[in-house]
C-alpha cells in the first residue's frame, strides 16, 4: 500500500498538456494508481507549493523539460474505489495547458516511458485524459 491510498481527505495534484506540431507529451505511469497506463506528466502538489509552481516542477522531474503554464484546462475528481466500495485514491486534478520553455524529453521519477502521440492516436488513454487533451487542443488552437 502506498502512502497515498485511502487517504484521509483528497489530494490536489496538477497536470500539462503540452503539445508539438501537432502531438502531445504522454507519460507511461510507473507507480499506481494507473500504473502502466499513457497519461499526462504531472502529479501531487506539495505543501506551500502553488499550482504554477507544482505543475513546472512535476513536468521537469517526469519529463526533463521546463514549461510555463498557459492557461487552466480542467479541473475534476479522480476517485477510485476498492472492491468492498472504500475509497482508495481521491484526487482533485488541475491540469493546465503548457508551452515548453526549455529543457529536453527524457523520461525520469514517477515516469517510466515517454512519447508524442498524435490526437488520432489516443484511443489507448483514459477517457477522461483525452477528454482534457481535446478540450486544451481547443483552447490552445483559439488563443
Amino acid at each position: 500500500m502506498t502512502a497515498r491510498e485511502y487517504p484521509e481527505r483528497p489530494i490536489v495534484g496538477v497536470g500539462a498538456v503540452i503539445f508539438d506540431q501537432g502531438r502531445v507529451l504522454l507519460v507511461q505511469r510507473s507507480h499506481a494508481p494507473m500504473q502502466g497506463e499513457w497519461s499526462l506528466p504531472g502529479g501531487a502538489l506539495e505543501v506551500g507549493e502553488t499550482l504554477d509552481e507544482g505543475v513546472k516542477r512535476e513536468v521537469l522531474e517526469e519529463t526533463g523539460l521546463f514549461v510555463e503554464p498557459v492557461a487552466m484546462v480542467e479541473v475534476f475528481d479522480r476517485i477510485a474505489r476498492d472492491a468492498a466500495g472504500r475509497v482508495k485514491f481521491h484526487y482533485v486534478l488541475v491540469d493546465y495547458l503548457c508551452r515548453v520553455t526549455g529543457g529536453s524529453p527524457v523520461h525520469a521519477s514517477d515516469a517510466a516511458a515517454l512519447r508524442w502521440a498524435a490526437l488520432d492516436e489516443l484511443d489507448t488513454i483514459a477517457p477522461f485524459t483525452r477528454q482534457v487533451i481535446l478540450k486544451a487542443w481547443k483552447l490552445a488552437a483559439s488563443a
